[in-house]
């Protein structure tokens, strides 16, 4: 068995060729059981994000593979393969399985090292799993990529560190503060820094804002969005004396604050922190701010190199994140090669068992007289030899299998015993069964989506019927 990825991430293809290979949550079951139904493909997980769309296969053979995945593509989505084929990539056996580790622990992430990721794949792959579109090879994979994942975010600590500006901000305030609970948030400006700074701010406790700009009608729209109080830049000093924490990104030419404005502010607070980020270039805050007592300023330079300090640290977490894949790779290959012994080792039963009935159906012919008694004892005895004669053999091969050549061993031990047939009997069927429960579950999710329209559409009956 193979494992073939087929993508579009945010590398290869432009947003505007990404959303048009988006999957509709509702459809994906339906999505996953017509890929399924794929010639070749045994098993199957569709993982799609706003960055990645990328589809996960177990198949028996790697002839036409990617024809096949690009054609399920172009029906589906009802995009011309000449649209995306260039930026579409394939990547088959280790390749694929190093690409899944390195997507799900975030290595493979627009943000190096952001967890959102893991939790995308995991929803994926239970979904799969629910669909029944998955197996032994892949709950398996999936399983120890999410596994691995989680041990890498905590025991390389990769995501703790901040590498956007906004976040740089907060987790800076963090240190002042301790806490964000009940701190209000004063925003000089309406810029679009300043609002997703705001909005972490927010999530992480502080409860009042208050939006300041020369424009009441910018400022209203802003402060609605984080139910705050909207007032215009006559008002800031007022503001000031209550706040805890200045958001300033304004186009002015010169300093918005200026120190000797904030002096005597200052004597009004009596000792409490004030923390200000200056997001604006060129700077609204007077940088002699940041010399006063219990005034913590900085400004988008000081917030760029902490965020590049912290890029450094995620690199290096990077590099011993890569070293636990090898390792997951290498065990996940080798517990791959003991599973393909399974069908050889029930063929070579198969026909060891074959060759045994006839065997005896000969011996009854030739011997009538035989009593009942007699066969049986005789049954066993040769029964007794056939497993014996074929137990070191098994042990063997399962040595074998494991080593670095193992697939070629394999593929020698299956010709040595002339199992081709075999081999090839329990593949059709296999696939047989594959197939009508394929059609089963098609037939299943075409119905739940024809009892939605029903429920959700006024004359859905008649609708469905059509």
């Amino acid at each position: 068995m193979h494992i073939v990825v087929a993508g579009l991430n945010y590398r290869t293809a432009p947003v505007s060729i990404r959303e048009k290979f988006a999957f509709v949550d509702g459809d994906l079951p339906l999505a996953l059981q017509e890929l399924k139904a794929t010639k070749s493909v045994m098993e199957c997980v569709v993982v799609g994000t706003c960055n990645r769309t990328e589809l996960y296969v177990a198949v028996d053979t790697q002839h036409l593979c990617g024809h096949h995945l690009r054609a399920f593509l172009e029906k589906w989505f009802n995009v011309p393969k000449e649209q995306f084929n260039k930026h579409l990539y394939i990547y088959e056996n280790e390749m694929a399985i190093q690409h899944l580790f390195r997507v799900t622990s975030g290595l493979d992430s627009m943000v190096i090292g952001e967890t959102q990721i893991l939790g995308q794949v995991r929803d994926a792959f239970l979904l799969a799993q629910q669909e029944k579109t998955t197996g032994v090879l892949f709950n398996t994979l999936f399983k120890q990529a999410i596994t691995m994942a989680k041990r890498a975010h905590t025991e390389t600590g990769i995501g703790e560190n901040p590498v956007s500006v906004s976040y740089a901000a907060v987790e800076l305030g963090k240190r002042i503060f301790g806490s964000y609970e009940n701190k209000n948030v004063l925003i000089v400006g309406a810029g679009k820094m300043s609002e997703l700074t705001v909005k972490h701010l927010v999530s992480n406790g502080a409860n009042k804002v208050t939006v300041v700009n020369r424009t009441l009608t910018r400022a209203q729209e802003l402060a609605e969005r984080f139910r705050g109080v909207a007032s215009t830049m006559d008002k800031l000093l007022t503001h000031l004396e209550d706040a805890d924490i200045v958001i300033s990104s304004t186009g002015s030419a010169g300093y918005v604050l200026k120190s000797e404005q904030v002096s005597c502010i200052l004597q009004r607070r009596r000792s409490r922190p004030l923390f200000m980020i200056d997001i604006a270039v060129p700077r609204d805050l007077d940088p002699r701010l940041g010399d006063m007592p219990n005034v913590f300023l900085y400004d988008i330079d000081n917030l760029q190199s902490l965020v590049n300090s912290h890029m450094e640290e995620r690199h290096k977490a990077a590099v011993k994140i890569e070293e636990m894949i090898k390792a997951e790779i290498a065990a996940f290959e080798q517990w791959s090669k003991t599973l393909g012994i399974s069908p050889v080792i029930q063929a070579l039963q198969t026909k060891a068992s074959a060759i045994h009935e006839e065997t005896m159906d000969s011996l009854m012919k030739k011997l009538p007289e035989l009593d009942e008694h007699e066969l049986k004892v005789i049954r066993k005895l040769t029964k007794s030899i056939v497993n014996q004669m074929l137990r070191d053999p098994i042990v063997r091969i399962k040595e074998m299998a494991a080593e670095r050549h193992g697939d070629d061993a394999l593929d020698m031990f299956t010709k040595i015993f002339a199992l081709e047939e075999q081999l090839e009997g329990q593949k059709r069927a296999e696939q047989e069964l594959r197939q009508r429960e394929a059609e089963a579950a098609q037939e299943r999710a075409k119905e739940e989506l024809l009892a939605k329209v029903r429920h959700a559409v006024p004359g859905g009956d008649a609708l469905a019927k059509a």
